[in-house]
């Protein structure tokens, strides 16, 4: 059984600078502590990312997986779903952009299920985990580019 958790951050930066931050795949290692390459495997007929390739620090080990993103929804919502995992069955979610007074609030859904069956409150930890930190990385960036 999959888990499913969303999480909310504030950013001080324009929808359209954590959009771009967001679809900068080929940048992702300068910002993503965990990932250790991304690789875009195929493109869409406007030039935008179909399929990445992952290859991150999971669970103290290395895990690749492959993502499908969705633009229907562009640039308020970027949505994806997995392709292929050794480590993961799903890692589907999508990032919305909605503008604030003082900015972006960036919510973050993610629906998580692993390979290998684990309690529901270590695939609840491993989820928020994961939100968090990404919530945090993507904040710095956006920030940092705005």
């Amino acid at each position: 059984m999959s888990q499913r958790a969303t999480e909310s951050i504030s950013v001080h930066a324009t929808p359209e600078v954590l959009y771009g931050v967001a679809t900068d795949f080929a940048n992702y290692p300068v910002w993503v502590a965990d990932l250790k390459s991304v690789t875009v495997q195929s493109t869409d007929d406007d030039g935008r990312a179909l399929d990445v390739e992952f290859r991150a620090a999971a669970f103290g080990r290395s895990s690749t997986y492959t993502l499908r993103y969705d633009y229907s929804q562009a640039p308020e919502v970027l949505a994806w779903t997995q392709v292929k995992s050794d480590l993961t069955a799903k890692l589907d979610g999508t990032y919305r952009f909605e503008p604030s007074a003082d900015g972006t609030l960036v919510r973050y859904e993610l629906e998580v299920d692993l390979v290998v069956p684990i309690p529901g409150f270590v695939k609840s930890r491993a989820a928020s985990r994961i939100m968090t930190q990404a919530l945090r990385e993507l904040k710095a960036r956006a920030e940092k580019l705005a």
